[in-house]
């Protein structure tokens, strides 16, 4: 086998190894801790906005959703949800204007509708 045959076999190899460590560490699902380590963290993200801010009560409903998501063993989508409570919080994605309110219904409450 010339050197070059030999160097593309290593490099072959190479490639195979590294895809099948890849695809091995990718399929891990994720666990309880993960998913409660993901919710804290956005939490604290949370909790330094002001309670009034609507772009903590919408990261707080995601939150909310992503720990039913653990509950029922869904910890792929609680760490989804944490995600999205994480990037409404970073991205400040919701802005009141100034003399505007967040009015939130009680669910006994009818919209008007």
């Amino acid at each position: 086998m010339g050197r070059t045959n030999q160097l593309a076999v290593c490099v072959l190899a190479g490639l195979a190894w590294g895809a099948a460590t890849s695809s091995r560490a990718a399929s891990v699902e994720p666990t309880r801790e993960d998913c409660e380590a993901a919710v804290e963290q956005a939490r604290a993200l949370a909790a330094a906005l002001p309670a009034d801010d609507p772009s903590r009560y919408f990261a707080e409903r995601d939150l909310h959703q992503a720990m039913v998501e653990a509950g029922n063993g869904e910890f792929d989508d609680c760490l989804e949800m944490a995600e999205r409570a994480t990037d409404e919080v970073r991205e400040h994605r919701h802005v009141l204007r100034p003399g505007e309110a967040l009015k939130v219904l009680r669910p006994d409450e009818n919209s008007g509708r």
